[in-house]
């Protein structure tokens, strides 16, 4: 146990002492006020329009901005489903005197982790678990740790769990951030505050057959953990490009590409139902907790979550057997 413990940490502090994990952490940094001033200067922007601040007359006017967007004869079907059924909960909200967007930090926080699961979250960690082992070869520093009396599926293991606790850290420090940066504009009231969950959809239409009402510090660990998840089977497939290409720059390229070219994927032919069965088009886990609509048929928390887990246990596999099997030394 001891020499697991002393494996981990000395990959973890490898990882810790590169400058990639203090920039992504100034990324984050730098990033949030900015998001938090738009958000900000929209509300304003907003209240200025209608001539008041209050949010059912704002969800109103939403209301009606999408059906005017529906008239339109060039809107695709499949966004016109879409626009339906934000549409549809929009008005749940409005008859159960629910506002969704109540300003506060956990407010900020919950649209935050919503907008940044898919891609900007995924995009931090494949920064830094891209160059897990290929840093190795290119450092040379490869020869060295293989010299070591240790297995070298104990080696790659103590990489990929100290991988983990690293993105683990990502994402709480990403939550943490957003709630202190944003509380300083838009206050930090609002933890107890109720939100809707358990939105379905079913040949189109909205299903509010199993909605119920959560308090809005348990909808974040939700929302935050389902986004841990995504991140953590990003890093998985990234540690398997790592071991795979034993250059840096084209480990990071292949993820950067792999990943954009998901979300890509999935707003340009969300007919294309195949499109599923691929891990970057299951990273919107936050969408089945806040009921947004899904372009793609088919798909539900369940069969997004298995599909990473199929994904990130194949990575695995191919990464453990190449590491222990192919001549690293070369």
């Amino acid at each position: 146990m001891h020499n697991w413990v002393s494996l981990i940490y000395n990959e973890l502090l490898k990882m810790i002492k590169k400058k990639r994990v203090r920039v992504i952490l100034l990324i984050v940094v730098a990033l949030i006020p900015i998001f938090t001033y738009a958000q900000y200067r929209t509300v304003q922007t907003t209240i200025e329009q209608l001539g008041t601040s209050d949010w059912r007359t704002v969800l109103q006017q939403q209301i009606i901005d999408s059906q005017n967007r529906l008239s339109s004869s060039r809107l695709p079907d499949e966004w016109r489903e879409s626009l339906k059924l934000n549409i549809q909960q929009q008005q749940y909200y409005l008859d159960h005197d629910i506002n969704p967007a109540a300003p506060g930090a956990p407010t900020f926080a919950r649209e935050f982790v919503e907008e940044s699961v898919s891609l900007f979250l995924p995009l931090l960690v494949v920064v830094v678990a891209s160059d897990i082992v290929s840093s190795e070869h290119a450092g040379g520093t490869i020869k060295l740790l293989l010299t070591r009396p240790v297995r070298r599926w104990r080696i790659l293991l103590s990489k990929y769990l100290a991988l983990i606790l690293l993105v683990s850290f990502i994402v709480t420090a990403t939550a943490v951030l957003a709630i202190l940066i944003s509380g300083v504009i838009f206050g930090y009231s609002g933890w107890n505050m109720p939100v809707l969950t358990g939105f379905s959809q079913q040949n189109g239409e909205l299903v509010t057959d199993h909605v119920h009402l959560i308090p809005q510090w348990k909808y974040l660990l939700m929302g935050y953990g389902l986004a841990w998840f995504a991140c953590a089977a990003v890093a998985t497939l990234s540690f398997m490009v790592s071991v795979l290409v034993r250059s840096t720059a084209a480990s990071m390229g292949v993820m950067l590409a792999a990943l954009i070219s998901g979300n890509l994927l999935t707003q340009l032919a969300p007919t294309w139902t195949a499109l599923k069965y691929l891990a970057f088009t299951n990273l919107r886990l936050t969408d089945y907790l806040s009921g947004s609509s899904t372009m793609i048929e088919g798909m539900t928390l369940p069969f997004s979550l298995a599909v990473l887990t199929v994904w990130s246990l194949a990575a695995l596999a191919v990464a453990f057997t190449v590491f222990t099997r192919n001549d690293v030394l070369a």
